[in-house]
């Protein structure tokens, strides 16, 4: 049983858990919590270490190369929450691509611009599971989609939900290579979101909550949409607005069926 927080691995679980640079340069990142682990895992990413505190419930049948049993002092170091059912894992990364996604006959998708916050970034990964979206697409990020803050506030949606990064020309070429409609919210120029067609093949594509979108998304859109606002602010957080378009999504399409 690992007992001290100045062991190699458990210094290494913390390198992870704080520097981008050390995950991408080991190709490893962190899983908090039995459920995030288990949708993890169910998505084809491999375990390289699971460290278990038992008297915390974590005892694991899941698969992995190594299992560190440690003391309930050291996990309370390296886990941010404490019901997390006693598991935390290294997971190998992988690296996918937009070439990598599977589309459905009539795809939802997600694009966000330039997005800063890995809270804001889980919780619209919650609301594209949630809608039954295709995917999310993060163009030109700002923030590691391995993120442990990320992957903490989608509830494991980080790996239930296709994620690629990529740019944005990329991801705009990819769009209209594949005949998916361009729908840009922003307030200028646009129409209110629910006298817009989302049955159709479509992706809605955000921009940061201070700046919006850049000028390359609105010249590439079809159509630019927008949420009525009544009070005196004139935007809403990102995770809110993907969802309230999503389901728009939603309800346009099983009215369609």
């Amino acid at each position: 049983m690992i007992t001290s927080t100045q062991n190699s691995k458990i210094k290494q679980l913390l390198l992870l858990q704080q520097k981008s640079s050390e995950r991408r340069r080991q190709g490893l990142f962190v899983v908090e919590g039995r459920r995030e682990l288990e949708h993890t895992l169910a998505s084809g990413y491999e375990a390289e270490t699971i460290f278990c505190c038992e008297s915390l419930g974590g005892t694991v049948t899941l698969p992995c190369q190594h299992l560190e049993l440690v003391s309930p002092e050291v996990y309370q170091r390296v886990a941010y929450r404490g019901s997390t059912e006693g598991c935390i894992a290294l997971i190998k990364a992988k690296q996918q691509t937009l070439a990598d996604l599977t589309l459905s006959e009539n795809p939802l998708l997600v694009v966000l611009e330039s997005v800063e916050k890995p809270g804001n970034l889980g919780a619209v990964l919650r609301s594209a599971d949630a809608a039954g979206a295709d995917a999310v697409i993060v163009c030109d990020p700002l923030t590691d989609l391995y993120n442990p803050n990320l992957i903490r506030s989608s509830i494991g949606a980080r790996f239930t939900v296709p994620t690629v990064a990529c740019t944005s020309a990329e991801c705009i070429n990819f769009l209209k290579a594949h005949n998916i409609q361009i729908l840009t919210a922003q307030l200028q120029d646009s129409e209110l979101y629910y006298h817009t067609p989302m049955h159709c093949a479509t992706a809605i594509v955000m921009g940061t909550e201070s700046t919006g979108l850049t000028q390359q998304w609105r010249t590439a859109a079809d159509r630019h949409i927008r949420i009525p606002m009544m009070g005196q602010l004139d935007s809403l957080n990102v995770s809110v607005s993907a969802a309230i378009l999503l389901f728009e999504a939603v309800r346009q399409r099983q009215e369609k069926q």
